[in-house]
Order: C-alpha cells, then structure tokens, then sequence
C-alpha cells in the first residue's frame, strides 16, 4: 500500500505562491501516474492536477496557467507549484496515485495521505 506525506501548505495572501510536496513510499514511483486533488469545507474532493509516468500533465480549468505539477523521480515526490493564489483556491490538498481508463480518465487509489492545508486570504 502506497504512503503519502503532503507537505508545503500555509498562509499566503492573494496573488501569493506556494509549492506543495508530496513523498510516495511502497510503489515504483517512477512507474506512476500521479495526482492533486483539494477539497474545501463541505464540498467533495475534486481534480485539480496530474503528472503522468511519462511526464506529460492534464489540470483542471481553473488552474491552467497558474499551477504547475511536477515529479522528481529519484526523491519519489510530486510537486504543485501554485502562484497568482486566489481566495476560491482555499482548500485542503491531496496527493494519490492514480489509475487511468482506456478513455483517459483518471482514478486515485482508495487510500489518502493527510493532506495539507491551503489558506488563501488577507
């Protein structure tokens, strides 16, 4: 079973930045489709950012543009580098692993990390 440690959340102001950390441990990152999701009070989680094993990523409208993902295969970490934030960007993130259909849509694996939270407010 895969381990994740999300990491890199805080404060920040509108307009601000932040990169997020995520560690997998007990899989062969490398081989691994990879992705962010956030979920705010009350709302469901939802996608926000994947990086596939081949290195080409997807991010949900929203975020284009403003967000980055990306993986360090060797350190078995994903990276969100996140700027221009936004206060509707408030949310708690989430990295998995995730499982793609032959129609291209992904699925995270059943089991969560902790999360890390993201404020974003004056």
């Amino acid at each position: 079973q895969v381990q994740l440690v999300e990491s890199g959340g805080g404060l920040v102001q509108p307009g601000g930045s932040l990169r997020l950390s995520c560690i997998a441990s007990g899989s062969d990152f490398s081989m691994n489709h990879m992705g962010w999701y956030r979920q705010a009070p009350g709302k469901e989680r939802s996608f926000v950012a994947a990086i596939n094993s081949d290195n080409s990523t997807r991010y949900t409208y929203s975020v284009k543009g403003r967000f980055t993902i990306a993986r360090a295969n060797t350190k078995n970490t994903v990276y969100l580098q996140m700027t221009s934030l936004k206060p509707e960007d408030t949310s708690m993130y989430y990295c998995n692993v995730l499982g793609m259909s032959v129609g291209g849509s992904y699925s995270a694996a059943a089991s969560w990390g902790q999360g890390t939270q993201v404020t974003v407010s004056s």
